[in-house]
């Protein structure tokens, strides 16, 4: 009955009490079908039958960092020749790749603060002639943004309010995992011990900095490292309440976690594909109908296929790209778009094209966007904030 009572209420509209949430996510797997159901209705509500996408370009602008994951594989130890930072003319290169197959995103990733840990990304800081590793990638942004049409997105990892600003001024969006917001998986033997990034304070204080200069913003969980149903619930309670104060959450991931060889979690068992229907489907009854909820479709538990996440109330997929693997999960080739489009279509939904900043946000550039990155955004949407209809043959 108390799940019952909770989906009329998510379903009416109305705020979930920390309570409701854990009852939801604690559910029977019997329930299962009900969370979805309800949470595909709150969806189709506010989204319409358009499920968007990015088309993008992966930049790895460098692979050291000074946290030390349990299932990390993107990031390398000095002394392995992948240990490196890309120069000026990479990174152009692999934008120039991206714009000439359509691409319209520039992702920037990279390790976090790793001149604070490693003399090798010192070294490479002095020998491009930056600071900091952060100072280099409002650089690199500006290149892209001159020499390119590309808009940047940075995935930096945790930041100041003044960091914050000042790449403000370079990129559309900008994004940052939450992962979780309990601080037991900081501890010995946990994913994040030895990782002062992933203390969820700092993360948490990133987030509102983020809301505070309104810069729209990506984050989400990481499913399946260590963590509890509820602890799951409570990281999306606590970006609800950040985003209901500053508004600027344009999306929230659902990711699964994948076992790698060679990382401290390699024979840690991943979520199988009913945990990621019951998380998805509980982000969408906590956040709302209004919410853009993303599931990497490359990442996929071998027992499904992706469509299913559109069964759970999903409505993004992701950046996609045509030119560079997923530097975070090698292993996982992305799907073609011809593919995507079927497997949407399949379930009744129409894939659409957007851009790194999402419509409500484009759609509002005095209060979103920098004022030199306006008429570049602009020129890309039509009245929807949508990608203007193009041919996609990839």
């Amino acid at each position: 009955m108390a799940i019952r009572e909770s989906l009329d209420r998510a379903l009416a509209g109305d705020r979930l009490s920390h309570a409701e949430a854990h009852c939801l996510i604690e559910a029977d797997d019997a329930e299962l079908p009900a969370l979805c159901a309800a949470a595909v209705a709150l969806r189709d509500r506010h989204k319409n039958r358009a499920v968007s996408y990015s088309h993008k370009v992966f930049i790895p602008l460098t692979t050291l960092c000074r946290n030390k994951c349990g299932y990390c594989t993107f990031v390398e130890s000095p002394g392995d020749p992948a240990a490196r930072t890309l120069t000026p003319d990479e990174v152009l290169a692999i934008a120039e790749a991206g714009q000439r197959t359509g691409c319209k995103e520039a992702l920037f990733s990279l390790g976090e603060r790793p001149e604070l840990r490693h003399a090798l990304a010192r070294e490479d800081l002095r020998r491009l002639g930056y600071p900091t590793t952060l100072a280099y990638l409002r650089a690199m942004c500006e290149l892209v943004l001159a020499q390119t049409k590309l808009l940047p997105h940075a995935n930096p990892g945790t930041l100041s309010r003044e960091e914050i600003a000042e790449l403000r001024e370079v990129t559309v969006s900008m994004g940052m995992m939450l992962e979780n917001v309990s601080d037991r998986l900081t501890g010995r033997g946990q994913a994040h011990f030895g990782c002062p990034d992933k203390v969820p304070a700092v993360r948490l204080a990133t987030l509102r900095a983020a809301g505070q200069l309104s810069v729209p913003f990506t984050t989400g969980l990481l499913v399946g490292i260590g963590e509890t149903r509820s602890e799951r619930a409570d990281a999306l309670l606590a970006i609800r309440d950040i985003h209901a104060e500053y508004g600027h959450i344009q999306e929230v991931i659902v990711q699964n976690f994948r076992a790698k060889p060679g990382t401290r979690m390699a024979n840690c068992a991943e979520p199988g594909v009913n945990e990621m229907l019951r998380t998805l489907a509980v982000a969408r009854l906590i956040l709302g109908s209004a919410m853009n909820i993303q599931a990497p479709p490359n990442l996929t538990p071998p027992d499904a296929e992706c469509g299913q996440y559109l069964e759970a109330g999903i409505n993004d997929w992701g950046g996609i790209s045509p030119v560079t693997p997923d530097h975070i999960n090698p292993e996982a080739a992305w799907p073609k778009i011809h593919e995507l489009r079927r497997v949407t279509a399949e379930r009744g939904y129409v894939l659409r094209q957007r851009l790194a900043i999402y419509p409500e946000y484009s759609r509002d550039p005095a209060r979103w966007l920098a004022e030199s990155l306006r008429p570049r955004v602009a020129a890309w949407i039509d009245s929807e904030g949508l990608v203007k209809q193009e041919e996609t043959r990839w």
